[in-house]
């Protein structure tokens, strides 16, 4: 089943076709080169392969570019900037609900990929780049008879059969170009990819590339893939880029196919996956954070809400909300959920946090209530809106051992703060549920 294609609209009003495919835990824009069409690429089985295995292990998004595809086209007098492409990418990924993903560029695609790196690290987690390199001048910025010659022969025969042979034969996938199968697709893919005119434009702004200036600027993990016998790029080009990129890793694969999805497969998915797979290990390892977590509820509020009657419980609720978010503004908190009576809020300090909880205790008094409270501080996982791992397990057991107006803790919580005016009273050693071990907990008293 073909994913279903959406579109981005950026902020000069160009629409951006773009696809969503997988549900994996990292997110992977796909910067395709050359010309392309994301719901025609599905067609062949091959490239098929190729990006089902990307959305195997990652939540992949894909795209064709403007001027290509089922993206808006531009005129010839209004090419756009390498920097306006970029800007392409980040619409669609804000359109996708992507805050930073693994930027994947290969060919043409690459340049808009290091550039969109070194300009947004924050959302970018990872670069994987295949079979391109910074400057596609190559040495000359004004164009000679050899560039002239592709144009011309784009306006002569592009989208036929005689040009997609050339085309394999020529740079793109020399193990193909006997194929018939892949020749007539080939000439069919890019007559819905690009008009001729399209294809000439495209051409003309890849003569104008390079962003070897931002190379040094790029901070973020980084594969350079490139295959020994590319006939497009050189792996020497290649390696000298991955030598400009700080700290990047180069991975060399036999093959002298320059199409991605053509040649053994296997061996530049199989380094991919693994790079990805690292890369968001780190990414979980740095959205770990240390935390003091905080949980509360009204004590009989079951009991309460019955002798109370909606209308009456609905009010006594808000009032009650309102005394526990001024104090968990107060002591600077975070308030990460709130489920009918109850709260959860994180704090970056266990002063802080059982300050809060003592404050909040005695603020609600005055409403005809009482409510527990559990502290515990540990290392939690910050996932988007969502606070996660065993210390929020931990706080959420300790609250239930609470009885009315009692605030109580962890013995984590009760050594990070010894030394303050509080004073805590031993209630024990305790089970708690689905937790491993027995757990210390003290009741705070001012």
């Amino acid at each position: 089943m073909r994913p279903e294609t959406q579109y981005a609209k950026t902020a000069d009003g160009v629409h951006i076709a773009y696809q969503v495919v997988g549900d994996g835990p990292v997110d992977l824009v796909f910067v395709i080169g050359w010309t392309t069409n994301i719901e025609a690429m599905w067609e062949d089985a091959s490239y098929a392969r190729f990006l089902s295995r990307l959305s195997s292990f990652s939540r992949l998004i894909v795209f064709d570019k403007r001027g290509v595809g089922l993206s808006d086209r531009v005129l010839d007098s209004q090419l756009p900037t390498l920097e306006t492409r970029m800007d392409d990418v980040r619409a669609v990924m804000d359109a996708a609900g992507s805050e930073r993903a693994v930027v994947f560029g290969v060919s043409e695609g690459g340049p808009m990929a290091m550039l969109f790196a070194a300009t947004y690290p924050a959302r970018t987690i990872a670069l994987v780049l295949f079979g391109t390199v910074a400057d596609w001048r190559r040495g000359d910025p004004e164009g000679g008879p050899e560039s002239d010659e592709e144009l011309q022969d784009m306006d002569r025969s592009w989208g036929t059969k005689d040009y997609a042979r050339k085309t394999l034969h020529g740079w793109a996938a020399p193990s193909l170009a006997d194929d018939e199968r892949a020749v007539a697709w080939l000439a069919s893919f890019l007559r819905r990819a690009a008009s001729p005119g399209a294809a000439m434009a495209l051409e003309k702004m890849n003569r104008q590339i390079d962003v070897s200036h931002v190379l040094a600027a790029i901070h973020v993990p980084t594969l350079v893939i490139g295959r020994t016998g590319d006939l497009d790029f050189a792996i020497d080009e290649v390696r000298e880029l991955a030598e400009r990129i700080p700290g990047a890793r180069m991975v060399e694969l036999p093959g002298i196919d320059h199409f991605f999805w053509v040649g053994d497969q296997d061996a530049m998915l199989g380094e991919i996956e693994r790079f990805v797979k690292e890369v968001s290990d780190q990414e979980a390892e740095l959205d770990r954070v240390l935390a003091t977590v905080l949980f509360t509820d009204i004590v009989g509020s079951t009991k309460k809400a019955a002798e109370l009657g909606d209308r009456r419980w609905r009010e006594l609720l808000d009032a009650h909300h309102g005394k526990l978010r001024t104090m968990i503004g107060r002591f600077r908190g975070r308030e990460v959920d709130t489920a009918g009576d109850g709260f959860f809020a994180t704090f970056d300090g266990p002063i802080r946090a059982v300050r809060c909880a003592l404050a909040v205790t005695d603020s609600v008094r005055d409403l005809g209530i009482e409510i527990r409270a559990g502290l515990h501080t540990g290392e939690v996982e910050l996932d988007g809106d969502r606070v996660r791992g065993i210390a929020v397990h931990i706080g959420a057991r300790v609250a239930a051992l609470a009885s009315a107006s009692e605030v109580l803790v962890s013995s984590t919580v009760k050594d990070l703060i010894a030394g303050t005016t509080l004073v805590f009273e031993d209630r024990g050693e305790h089970e708690l549920k689905g937790i491993s071990g027995t757990w210390r907990v003290y009741q705070v008293r001012t």
